[in-house]
C-alpha cells in the first residue's frame, strides 16, 4: 500500500512508476523518520525549490542527499530544544551567574565515553571560594592533614591501613600448578636478554583521533560483528543459508537467528524478563525481539552475540529451544625449529635450561592516602631479589581517580633535590620523578630485564583518553631503554608465549550484567569467575559488552580533602568505560587464542586455567 502511494505522489503520470532503488529508498526514509507518504512528498517539494527545480532529478544519488538533508534538520531541531531545555535547567538551578563556567557538555552527549579533567573544580566537589583563612600545611607523608589556623582538624583523604601495616604481605592466595617447582633466582645476572617481543596487534592503528566518533561508524561496527559471527556459526555448525532467519518475524517454521543479547529498556538492568535479541540489519532489519527460555538454560549479558534455534509463533517473542555453540579460536602453536631458538636463549653457559622469571602487577602503585608509591618500590625490590626477565606493568600508573593527582596537591611528594618549582611542576615531571626513577634504578640492578608498560584510560599522563587505547609518548617521562610502552589492549608474544593483556574492567561489568540460568533439571553449580574470563575468549574481544556500565552507576571517585558540593555544578563523574566505539575491532582477537590472558579489575585476585584448551586466565 506504503509503495502504490509513494508511486501515485512521485509518478503521477499514467502509467509511470519510479525505479525500484529510488522507490524502495523513499519508502526506507518514511519509515525512519515516520513520516507518511504524503508529507515526505511536502518535503521533497521544497527540499526541490531549495535546490532548484530545474535541476533537481528524482534519482537515486538525489533521494540520498534528501535524506541526509532531512536528517540534518532534525538533528539541529533536536539541538535547539536539548539547548533550550539545559539554559532552563541552569537557570532555574543557579539563577545567579557564576564565573568559569568551562566548557560543559551541553547535550550530554560525552556521558560515559570521556574520561573527565583532573584538577580541583571538575564535577560536583569544588573548592570553597572566598575562604581567606591563612592556608593550611601540605599532606604529610601519613597522608593526614595537620590542623588549619582555624582549629577545625581536617581528616585524612581516606580511612585505612597504610601499606607497612598490610596484614600478611606475599601471602599467596590462589596457585595454579604448584607440583612445579618455583624458579630460583640465578646466583649471577644474564649477560644478555632472554625474552623476544612480537606485538600480534597493528600498533600504529591506535593512534586514531579521539572525540570524534559518528554515529553511522559505530552502527556499522555492531552491525558487522552480527554478520561475522552469523558466517562462523555458519561454517562451524554446516548449516545452510536456508536455516537462518529473521527472529522478529512471525513464522510457525523453527530458524537459528545470530544477534545481540540487549535490554528491553533504554537504561535498565538486563535480567531474565527482560531479555532480548537485536539482529543485524542484512538479517533481521536491526529490529529486536524479546526471547523466552523455556528449560533452555543462558549465560547472557548486554552485547553478547549469540546463535539461537527457535520459533516466533505468535509474532510477539521468539522461543529459544536450543543455545548454539560459538566457535573458538584455535589455541596458538609454534614450529620444533621456533621452539629450539627459545630454548637456546634460555639456556646457560653450562647447557642447562633456565625458566623465564615473568612478573605481573597492576596499578594504581600507590595508596589512596599518599603519593609514596610504597607498592612499587616493594614490587621493583622483589624483581631485583629474584633477577627477573621480564616485568609486565598495567596502569594506572598516576591515576585520575586518585584524590591527591585529582587536586593537583602533590608540592610534598616531590624529592627536595628534583629542582623543580612546585606551581610550574606538569604532571609530567610528577611521573618522571615518582614512577620512571625506581624503574631506572631497577634496570641499573638487572640490565637484562624487560618492563612491559600497559597504559589505563584512567592515567593522567596517557592524552588519548578513550579505549581502545593508544600508547602513551615517552619522550618527556625518562624511561629507561628496557622499558617497552604498548597499547591498551594488547596481543603479545614473549618468546612462544602469548600473552593477552587489557587493563580496561571488563570483569566487573560483566558480573554486574551477568545473567545465569541454569536448565530445566540442571543442578545450579556456579564458577562465576571461571564464566566470566571464558566468556572473554568465547566473544572473541577484550570488551564485548555493550552498552557499558553508566558513569553514573560506577564507583565514585574519592572525595578530594576541602573540596564542598556547590550548586549549579555538574556532578564530577567516575571516569567510565570511555570507549570508542567506531575503533571497537582494534579489539578483537584475530586469528588465535592466548596462552595467557590478563586482566586486571576490582573483582578479588584470582587464577583459573580456561575450560577452553590451552588457555590460562589471570586477573
Amino acid at each position: 500500500m506504503a509503495d502504490t502511494e509513494i508511486n501515485a505522489l512521485f509518478a503521477p503520470s499514467a502509467g509511470g512508476a519510479l525505479p525500484s532503488d529510488v522507490a524502495s529508498e523513499l519508502q526506507h526514509i518514511s519509515n525512519l523518520l515516520d513520516i507518511s507518504p504524503q508529507e515526505l512528498f511536502y518535503k521533497w517539494e521544497s527540499y526541490a525549490i531549495k535546490m532548484g527545480t530545474d535541476r533537481t532529478k528524482l534519482d537515486l544519488k538525489t533521494v540520498k542527499e534528501f535524506k541526509k538533508d532531512l536528517q540534518d534538520a532534525m538533528e539541529r531541531e533536536s539541538r535547539a530544544k536539548s539547548h533550550h531545555a539545559h539554559q532552563s535547567a541552569v537557570k532555574r538551578a543557579a539563577p545567579t551567574p557564576r564565573g568559569g563556567g568551562g566548557g560543559d557538555d551541553v547535550f550530554g552527549m560525552l556521558d560515559g565515553m570521556v574520561s573527565a579533567t583532573p584538577g580541583p573544580r571538575i564535577g560536583a566537589m569544588k573548592r570553597k571560594a572566598n575562604n581567606y583563612d591563612t592556608p593550611a600545611p601540605k599532606s604529610t607523608k601519613s597522608g593526614i592533614n595537620s590542623s588549619p589556623a582555624d582549629g577545625k582538624t581536617r581528616t585524612p583523604v581516606r580511612d585505612g591501613v597504610a601499606f607497612e601495616q598490610r596484614q600478611n604481605p606475599g601471602e599467596i592466595i590462589q596457585q595454579i600448578n604448584s607440583h612445579i617447582p618455583t624458579a630460583i633466582a640465578p646466583a649471577e645476572p644474564y649477560t644478555e636478554a632472554r625474552v623476544k617481543l612480537k606485538a600480534n596487534m597493528d600498533l600504529p592503528k591506535f593512534a586514531y583521533k579521539t572525540m570524534a566518533m559518528k554515529l553511522s561508524e559505530v552502527s556499522e561496527v555492531l552491525d558487522d560483528r552480527i554478520d561475522s559471527f552469523t558466517e562462523w556459526v555458519q561454517e562451524h555448525h554446516q548449516l545452510p543459508d536456508s536455516t537462518f532467519g529473521n527472529p522478529a518475524a512471525q513464522s510457525t517454521a523453527e530458524i537459528v537467528a545470530v544477534g545481540r543479547i540487549a535490554c528491553d529498556q533504554p537504561n535498565g538492568r538486563l535480567n531474565a524478563a527482560s531479555v532480548t535479541l537485536e539482529t543485524s540489519r542484512r538479517m533481521g532489519a536491526g529490529l529486536r525481539v524479546p526471547l523466552k527460555f523455556e528449560g533452555v538454560g543462558c549465560d547472557l549479558f548486554p552485547g553478547k552475540i549469540v546463535a539461537v534455534r527457535g520459533t516466533n509463533v505468535s509474532g510477539e517473542y521468539f522461543n529459544v529451544t536450543e543455545i548454539l555453540q560459538l566457535p573458538h579460536l584455535p589455541p596458538p602453536a609454534s614450529t620444533p625449529a621456533e621452539l629450539e631458538v627459545h630454548n637456546d636463549r634460555l639456556a646457560s653457559a653450562d647447557g642447562e635450561i633456565k625458566p623465564l622469571g615473568l612478573l605481573v602487577a597492576s596499578g594504581p602503585f600507590t595508596t589512596d592516602a599518599d603519593l609514596w608509591f610504597e607498592p612499587l618500590k616493594t614490587l621493583i625490590a622483589r624483581a631485583e631479589e629474584e633477577r627477573l626477565d621480564v616485568l609486565i606493568l598495567s596502569g594506572p600508573f598516576l591515576d585520575l581517580e586518585h584524590p591527591i593527582i585529582a587536586s593537583g596537591d602533590f608540592d610534598n611528594y616531590l624529592p627536595s633535590d628534583a629542582r623543580i618549582e612546585p606551581d610550574r611542576a606538569t604532571i609530567q615531571d610528577v611521573f618522571r620523578l615518582l614512577v620512571a626513577q625506581p624503574l631506572q634504578r631497577l634496570t641499573q640492578t638487572v640490565p637484562t630485564i624487560t618492563i612491559i608498560m600497559v597504559p589505563s584510560v584512567r592515567d593522567a599522563i596517557s592524552k588519548h583518553v578513550s579505549w581502545p587505547q593508544d600508547r602513551f609518548p615517552r619522550a618527556a617521562l625518562g624511561l629507561p631503554k628496557q622499558v617497552q610502552i604498548v597499547t591498551n589492549p594488547i596481543m603479545l608474544s614473549i618468546n612462544e608465549m602469548i600473552f593477552a593483556i587489557s587493563t580496561q574492567d571488563v570483569l566487573s561489568e560483566l558480573r554486574k550484567g551477568n545473567v545465569y540460568k541454569p536448565a530445566k533439571g540442571q543442578k545450579f553449580i556456579d564458577d562465576p569467575f571461571a564464566r566470566l574470563a571464558s566468556a572473554v575468549a568465547e566473544q572473541r574481544h577484550f570488551f564485548p559488552i555493550f552498552p557499558p556500565q553508566a558513569r553514573e552507576d560506577a564507583l565514585k571517585p574519592t572525595a578530594i580533602d576541602g573540596e564542598v558540593a556547590e550548586a549549579g555544578v555538574e556532578e564530577r563523574l567516575a571516569v567510565g568505560a570511555c570507549l570508542d566505539l567506531s575503533y571497537m575491532k582494534l579489539g578483537e582477537w584475530l586469528n588465535v587464542r592466548p596462552d595467557v590472558l590478563i586482566l586486571p579489575s576490582e573483582l578479588n585476585p584470582f587464577v583459573k586455567v580456561s575450560p577452553l584448551p590451552s588457555e590460562r586466565c589471570i586477573v
